[in-house]
């Protein structure tokens, strides 16, 4: 009985265990977007060659002070294509998520609070669209209206919004029942004011954390589109067209393939890596009103 009261003791005068905060690797994906994002916004102030200017005499050319990253084989400068080229993988990146973050988020939001036949609708029509494969929709839609950037976002946006509409509501059902929510119901709040005022406060953390997570996959399907040649319209660059036109060079000048292989790779790994952290900080699951 004594060891048992002690055993008590001691873990009500345990302190209390802390979330462990942003590692280094978070520090170092911060950073690494920090650049990219600073050089695409900047591109075009930025001193570098037209990105579309071919020199059919400097085609493949290697590593130099006026090329930094060599030439394509059409003889357009490397470097300023994938500085340019990152302007149009981050843009569509970054855009069609908002509207899923927009849509999907609103949809979760209210299904999780409304609940029945509302609820039931909202999650049916989502099923249906998850019932089409992502990257056929993608490849039939961008194939019948054709290769503009607008479409492509569009398109990727509203593939978007099923995953969006989950986790708005997840996070939603959590917080429903929680004591803030229950006092400001008893206190006579509207639903517009519950949902503007003590949910989505809330619901908004885990949706911006998951917005990173979206933008990475959608950077990887941009890129997987523009590389079976369904993504941006030439002469436009992208990471994944440029992936695409540098696998014919494979044997002669594999880092045409390999350069914007590695900048995709880096840039789908640091919003990985960042959104996987936030997301761990903000779960509402963890106590925090």
């Amino acid at each position: 009985m004594a060891t048992l009261e002690l055993s008590i003791q001691d873990e009500a005068s345990a302190p209390v265990r802390r979330r462990r905060g942003p590692g280094l690797l978070f520090w170092f994906a911060s950073a690494w977007l920090a650049i990219v994002l600073t050089l695409a916004i900047l591109a075009p102030v930025l001193p570098l060659q037209n990105p579309v200017d071919m020199d059919m005499l400097e085609r493949r050319a290697a590593f130099s002070g006026e090329h930094w990253l060599g030439t394509d084989g059409l003889g357009r400068d490397e470097f300023a294509r994938l500085i340019f080229g990152a302007r149009v993988s981050l843009t569509v990146g970054l855009i069609a998520p908002m509207i899923g973050l927009a849509l999907g988020g609103a949809l979760g939001l209210l299904a999780g609070y409304f609940r029945g036949r509302f609820e039931t609708l909202v999650v049916g029509s989502m099923d249906v669209l998850l019932a089409f494969p992502p990257l056929i929709f993608a490849l039939a839609v961008v194939a019948y209206l054709g290769q503009s950037i607008p479409n492509l976002t569009i398109i990727l946006g509203v593939l978007g919004i099923p995953a969006f509409m989950r986790v708005a509501r997840a996070a939603t059902l959590t917080l429903a029942r929680r004591e803030f929510v229950i006092a400001a119901e008893a206190l006579g709040a509207s639903h517009a004011r519950i949902l503007l005022r003590e949910l989505l406060p809330n619901v908004i953390l885990p949706l911006l954390a998951f917005f990173l997570l979206g933008v990475a996959v959608t950077i990887v399907v941009e890129g997987a589109l523009s590389f079976l040649g369904l993504g941006v319209p030439p002469p436009m660059a992208s990471w994944g067209s440029m992936i695409g036109e540098g696998r014919d060079s494979l044997d002669i000048a594999p880092r045409l393939a390999f350069l914007p292989a590695a900048a995709l790779f880096l840039t789908v790994l640091a919003f990985n890596l960042v959104g996987d952290t936030l997301r761990a900080l903000t779960d509402p699951r963890q106590g925090a009103l």
